[in-house]
């Protein structure tokens, strides 16, 4: 699965994940087991990793580093997102049909010219 990360503790080495299915967030602990021993993850980094599920939680497992910080303002801009949704909705003027009511979505936009692993990544594939 490919997912965000959303907080990092580089101390620690535990991150928290916004996966791309837009389910439950997974965590990652780098005290556990991992062959990716020393991987740092931080805000913003697109990674790849597996989905473990104990307890009802999602444990990502053997994050890969896809980008780094391809979505820097990711966390931010959820958060300004769930605050909108929770203040009370002003009321439309005009009632508007329900096919044409946009949800509350959060669009990925990466950062500027993406990373350099990323244009690195992209030239590879074109050569492919």
């Amino acid at each position: 699965m490919f997912g965000v990360v959303l907080w990092s503790d580089t101390e620690d080495q535990k991150a928290v994940i916004w996966c791309e299915d837009h389910g439950d967030l997974a965590f990652y602990n780098a005290g556990q087991k991992s062959c990716f021993d020393g991987v740092s993850l931080d805000a913003g980094d697109l990674v790849q990793f597996e989905v473990d599920t104990a307890e009802a939680t999602r444990i990502a497992r053997n994050p890969r580093l896809v980008a780094e910080g391809q979505y820097p303002t990711l966390a931010a801009d959820l958060a300004g997102k769930g605050a909108a949704a929770a203040a009370p909705a002003p009321k439309p003027v005009q009632e508007t049909p329900a096919a044409s009511v946009e949800g509350n979505v959060v669009a990925f936009r990466p950062a500027a010219g993406g990373s350099a692993l990323a244009r690195r990544n992209r030239v590879a594939s074109a050569a492919l």
